[in-house]
């Protein structure tokens, strides 16, 4: 009997992935449906239906779930659930499909059909709203607002059979894992209590702390990377995964960690894709999510400790994974190494604050990273990248919000 953390929902892992004959019959069936193509960020929702990572959701959500997920944080059906998992078409896309028929969903870019759908119901949204709800702004600087108002004005809904995972496996087949993988491994080591990382940057010395700090206290942890798109300036998954491995590799004890990656795109909705990083991870076997500062936050719309808050605002049974909250980050030349607002006494002309944004600002303008802030083998990384990078693959790092501290 496993000892770790139950699926959302409180059932079994509901993945959506047809294999073999089935996925066969149904990707041969596809080809005669009408055709309806995915942004990125649907394509990556739809992956994660496929491989149980959105347990216990069958399909995109109705009108009803969408409203009550921007209002209350729950399905309609009462499950606590933080942010929309929605497809969109445009008007007249939508207009020559009927409700109860299906259709093939197809990658954006590629043109792969990645799942058919039945069309359960189809509906206008309020954007603005639902920007309001998620991301507490409707500025369209915020790249979540700005992805959201640029999507199809109908949504329709559905349970969809998925058929493909997409370029994932193949291109990251040293860390992608599905759920039910990662739960196997979590088992075959004997691990019940684990804790996740989620990180769309390589690990610096922060990074490696808050890390370490949750080894001590669980069996181990899941450095779990996002592998979907991210905004520009950010450094790319193969090359974060790279990274991240020469870390483990040279700082880390044997068989204390697992990297891994999954196939979703940014966000950047703060508190509520903090809760739904903790949602998630509890369907890849995780008991806790390592929450510090500013968790997937973007520029100043998010207080640094909101994704802390959030956790004390929901229900106390809302989901079986709870946050490991973490203070302040950074290296005390006083102490002499790492710590935390918590445990270091001394002012903060005394603190190196490292953060992912000021990495990427001195790399990419070639400047002098000091000692303290990241390990040689993962800037000796980071370095080759940003010289490899024709100049108009360059971008403008700027300071923002708590990143400019």
């Amino acid at each position: 009997m496993t000892t770790l953390v139950k699926p959302h929902g409180g059932g079994n892992l509901r993945p959506l992935l047809l294999q073999g004959e089935a996925r066969a019959q149904e990707l041969e069936r596809a080809k005669s449906l009408k055709p309806i193509r995915l942004a990125s960020r649907e394509v990556g929702d739809l992956i994660m239906l496929g491989i149980g990572g959105f347990t216990p959701l069958d399909g995109f959500m109705t009108r009803a779930d969408w409203r009550s997920v921007c209002d209350e944080m729950r399905l309609a059906s009462g499950l606590f659930w933080p942010i929309p998992i929605t497809l969109s078409t445009d008007q007249a896309a939508a207009g020559s499909i009927r409700t109860g028929s299906e259709i093939a969903l197809l990658d954006g870019e590629s043109g792969e059909i990645m799942a058919t759908m039945k069309v359960s119901e189809q509906y206008a949204i309020d954007k603005a709203y639902e920007c309001k709800a998620v991301f507490k702004t409707t500025d369209i600087g915020h790249p979540g607002v700005k992805m959201v108002m640029e999507q199809g004005e109908i949504n329709l809904a559905g349970p969809v059979k998925v058929l493909s995972e997409g370029e994932f496996p193949k291109k990251y087949a040293d860390t992608y894992l599905t759920p039910a993988q990662t739960r196997a491994l979590f088992e075959s080591k004997g691990w019940s209590t684990i804790a996740a990382f989620q990180t769309r940057n390589p690990m610096h010395r922060s990074h490696e702390y808050l890390a370490k700090v949750a080894v001590e206290i669980c069996d181990g942890v899941l450095i779990h990377s996002l592998l979907g798109k991210v905004k520009p300036g950010d450094i790319p998954a193969d090359v974060r995964s790279r990274a991240i491995a020469a870390l483990i590799d040279k700082y880390f004890v044997k068989n204390t960690v697992v990297q891994s990656g999954y196939p979703l795109d940014m966000r950047y909705a703060g508190p509520r894709e903090a809760l739904l990083h903790a949602l998630f991870r509890q369907n890849y076997g995780c008991s806790h999510l390592i929450v510090g500062r500013d968790h997937a936050g973007v520029g100043s719309y998010y207080g640094p400790f909101d994704a802390q808050h959030i956790f004390d605002e929901i229900p106390k049974n809302a989901l079986e994974t709870k946050p490991l909250k973490i203070d302040w980050t950074f290296w005390c030349y006083q102490c002499g190494g790492m710590a935390s607002a918590r445990t270091c006494p001394h002012e903060e002309k005394d603190r190196l604050l490292l953060s992912g944004t000021k990495l990427r600002k001195m790399l990419s303008e070639g400047g002098d990273v000091p000692a303290e802030f990241s390990r040689p083998e993962v800037l000796a990384i980071l370095r080759e990248y940003y010289a490899g990078l024709a100049e108009h693959e360059k971008v403008e790092v700027k300071l923002t919000g708590h990143s400019a501290r």
